[in-house]
């Protein structure tokens, strides 16, 4: 599965408990193409956006890419590697415009320079 790829995944919450589907995108993957790290898209976008989130736009050129149906936020600092066999499907990709900015969000993440 390529970076930048939009899926449909149980994501788990933090506390491990549960997990809500929801859409996430393809960060990176393990050499041999099992696990995958993804980020967390929600459409739930509380003022103020974090520096680490990327708001998707509905009016934004590239959004109909996406797959996603609404505006969502990309939450960055909101990572999880699973397995892709629990993958329930693809929706769509970010174009290469959108993942410079989640290159960008990344490095302030890990505090990269």
């Amino acid at each position: 599965m390529k970076k930048g790829t939009i899926v449909l995944t149980p994501f788990p919450f933090t506390n491990l408990q549960k997990s809500k589907l929801r859409p996430a995108l393809v960060v990176s993957q393990d050499s041999d193409g099992h696990d995958t790290i993804f980020a967390f898209i929600t459409s739930q976008i509380k003022e103020p956006i974090s520096e680490v989130s990327l708001l998707l736009e509905v009016n934004h050129p590239d959004f109909k890419e996406t797959g996603l149906k609404k505006e969502s936020l990309l939450k960055l600092d909101k990572l999880v590697t699973l397995e892709k066999t629990i993958l329930l499907g693809r929706l769509g990709r970010l174009s290469d415009d959108l993942m410079l900015k989640v290159d960008e969000k990344l490095k302030i993440v890990f505090d990269l320079k």
